[in-house]
């Protein structure tokens, strides 16, 4: 098409090979090629003089603004590969906002104003490339293996905590046992079967079937029904600290509480990241760096 358009301005097939860098024979095989697929002769050719025929007239009237559109588009997709720019679509449990995004998604829009973050509270596990997603961000382990993962978070515990009110009214539990007589929040997960509640006992980490009179589907509706008196949680430590810390909450049967592997964003393998991609994962690391070293009211520990 470039070649075509080329020849028809200016009217030699050798200027416009001068023009791009190429043979005239490479530019004649490319009008005769382009030719061939539409099935009608573009150009009357003599050996003084090349002109366009009709057909290639009425072809170059169309060909002409949309390979320029082309050409556009190349450009603007070219520029996202240059610096951060454009959309950033990521897949985040809303659980995870308190703990990572809400700290650092007002620096990161502030250091690349050209870049979009569009945040998509779920928790389902999504197909990133089937939904159009860049990244997501979840517990590390509720990631696939065929994904690069980065780890935005140190270990924290999952935790079981109640209201105050709660304990005084049903009592403290102090054993594993003695969870089959609480009301215990249940969680329903991504494959919409009731969660049970991980545990440590003296042989590890084990699974407790737990009940109680309310089900929910994220951990920030859970912390809210502890909060509310509703019964025991078991959540993310991070999500739960400040309650803990203003008396909101108390922790029960400490000694059984598991250590998760942390909060990591995650994205396919590529050989290439894109720019803003890259930049949302060097902010990120460069955000919980800066957490672990100050401070121990940091969101990220």
């Amino acid at each position: 098409m470039e070649a075509f358009l080329r020849v028809a301005e200016h009217k030699s097939f050798r200027a416009a090979a001068a023009d791009l860098g190429v043979t005239p024979s490479a530019i004649s095989q490319a009008v005769r090629a382009l030719e061939g697929r539409i099935g009608v002769a573009l150009f009357t050719r003599t050996t003084r003089s090349v002109g366009l025929t009709e057909a290639g007239e009425r072809f170059i009237q169309s060909a002409r603004p949309a390979f320029e559109e082309i050409v556009v588009a190349g450009r603007a997709a070219s520029a996202l590969g240059a610096k951060p720019s454009g959309l950033l679509r990521l897949t985040v449990p809303r659980a995870v906002v308190p703990i990572v995004l809400r700290p650092l998604l007002a620096p990161f829009a502030a250091a690349y104003p050209d870049v979009t973050v569009e945040i998509s509270a779920s928790e389902e596990r999504v197909d990133l490339a089937i939904e159009g997603f860049d990244a997501g961000i979840r517990l590390g382990e509720a990631i696939a293996a065929d994904m690069v993962a980065v780890r935005l978070t140190p270990r924290f515990r999952l935790i079981v905590v109640a209201h105050p009110d709660y304990v005084a009214r049903a009592g403290r539990p102090k054993r594993l046992e003695d969870l089959g007589s609480h009301a215990c929040i249940r969680i329903r997960n991504a494959t919409k079967g009731l969660a049970n509640w991980r545990m440590k006992d003296d042989k590890g980490v084990t699974e407790v079937v737990v009940s109680g009179p309310l089900i929910v589907h994220d951990y920030a509706s859970m912390l809210d029904a502890a909060l509310g008196g509703a019964g025991l949680a078991q959540v993310p430590e991070p999500i739960a600290r400040q309650y803990l810390q203003q008396g909101q909450l108390v922790e029960v049967i400490e000694r059984n509480a598991p250590s998760l592997n942390g909060v990591f964003l995650y994205f396919p393998d590529r050989k290439q990241v894109a720019p803003k991609l890259r930049a949302f994962i060097d902010h990120a690391r460069a955000f919980s760096r800066a957490g672990r070293k100050g401070a121990a009211a940091s969101p990220l520990l």
